[in-house]
């Protein structure tokens, strides 16, 4: 049995540009390595600051229709020194955090076999976080009362 997903990836700007292609190969190789039991489909999605330039806005207006069907973005970084902050973050980031009401980004952590990382010596079972980075929206008080709900009883916002 294998199991399929649609990617959309959206470089961005700056950083973006060389971490999402080297995410896409992470992703193709640990796909050649299930044997066929996992596979991605991507597409690539040039929108940021040189879409900016060329078209007079960060993305198109029926850029969340596009995004829709996918089972997950793949985002680079929004931010380009030539076009104000308020531009490039209300423009992509912020319209597709808005756009889908994503209200966190929830980052389980755990040692992985065979990493050197700062945490080495703390042994797997000692390594037991939830790294929880809340989106601009959640600055208003009901989105944090239910983001806070969410955290404490282990299940999504209703």
């Amino acid at each position: 049995m294998s199991s399929s997903y649609s990617i959309a990836t959206i470089p961005g700007d700056g950083i973006g540009k060389e971490v999402i292609p080297a995410g896409r190969q992470v992703m193709e190789a640990l796909a050649e390595a299930s044997g066929g039991a996992l596979k991605f489909s991507f597409e690539d999605f040039g929108w940021g600051g040189d879409w900016y330039r060329a078209h007079g806005e960060m993305m198109p207006a029926d850029g969340l229709d596009a995004l829709r069907g996918k089972d997950a973005i793949l985002f680079g970084s929004a931010g380009d020194p030539h076009i104000p902050d308020h531009i490039t973050l209300w423009g992509l980031r912020l319209k597709i955090c808005q756009g889908f009401d994503q209200y966190a980004n929830v980052r389980p952590t755990r040692i992985l076999p065979g990493i050197d990382a700062p945490l080495k010596r703390c042994k797997a079972e000692d390594l037991n976080w939830v790294i929880v980075a809340r989106t601009p929206r959640a600055n208003t008080p009901a989105s944090a009362a239910v983001c806070t709900r969410a955290i404490r009883s282990r299940q999504p916002p209703t």
